[in-house]
């Protein structure tokens, strides 16, 4: 248990929480340990928490007794805090003399509009400090026991989000050089668009029977992880009625998980009784 001599060892490392500052944590794909320590002594000091839906409330219990907690959570087609009002939240309680906590999931600055916020809060002259965290790319694909990059397979690894800001493929990507030039892709957000990214993909030159797999709810305790082929994928996220959250990996890297699978440890303490 971390408890307050943990917190006070933390302290020594960590760099100030003023009042009227906002630090932005990423608290990672979902797992309670993969959140930094830094975002843990942050949780400890703030007055004021503002989390995503994809945070887990797990991460709650750390907080101060007389901590305000505040969800602000966005999920496609569902009611949703706009990011305006999430923004404004962030600015008003910093002017209020708050430390504020911006508790995000994965990282803040991984398609998590943390760019967003820290420029408003520049403008408004708030301070602000940035903790990094796990993106679900990364610890996500490690969970599912899909290495991001292997010798044999990929030196380079593309990161991009399956729709724009109105919800459609993103037009700013050159899908044909994308399909052309990136070994291995890992997109956040695709699910909604994926037969035409595969569609574009393969027109791009990309191999119809290379492989594809999805990881849903990554690093939690219901984590389920899918394989298909690039030609069969939107037909499969069909058949097998698969939602958000979840990642979406193409590349050769993906063969290595049926290799060990076998030999991987639980992730979760399994409790009996």
């Amino acid at each position: 248990m971390i408890d307050d001599s943990d917190i006070q060892i933390l302290a020594k490392y960590m760099p100030q929480f003023p009042t009227g500052s906002v630090w932005l944590v990423g608290a990672g794909p979902g797992h309670i340990g993969l959140i930094s320590a830094m975002g843990l002594f942050a949780l400890k000091q703030a007055d004021v928490i503002i989390y995503d839906a994809l945070v887990n409330k797990a991460f709650l219990q750390f907080i101060r007794a007389d901590a305000e907690t505040i969800y602000a959570g966005k999920r496609g087609g569902k009611p949703s805090s706009t990011q305006q009002n999430i923004t404004d939240a962030i600015v008003k309680y910093a002017q209020q003399g708050k430390r504020v906590l911006r508790l995000k999931g994965g990282d803040p600055f991984v398609f998590g509009r943390g760019g967003e916020e820290v420029e408003a809060l520049a403008k408004a002259n708030i301070k602000f400090l940035a903790v990094p965290g796990i993106t679900a790319g990364i610890g996500g694909l490690a969970f599912a026991n899909i290495p991001a990059t292997t010798r044999e397979t990929n030196q380079s690894i593309t990161f991009l989000t399956g729709h724009d800001a109105s919800g459609i493929i993103p037009s700013a990507i050159d899908w044909s050089n994308l399909a052309k030039g990136a070994q291995t892709i890992v997109m956040y957000m695709a699910l909604k668009n994926i037969g035409e990214i595969c569609d574009r993909l393969m027109a791009g030159g990309r191999e119809r029977h290379e492989p594809i797999a999805f990881i849903r709810n990554a690093s939690l305790p219901d984590q389920q992880v899918w394989q298909t082929n690039l030609a069969e994928a939107s037909e499969f996220v069909q058949m097998h009625g698969i939602t958000p959250p979840a990642i979406v990996i193409i590349g050769g890297n993906i063969a290595l998980r049926s290799r060990v699978i076998d030999y991987a440890l639980p992730f979760y303490q399994q409790v009996s009784g």
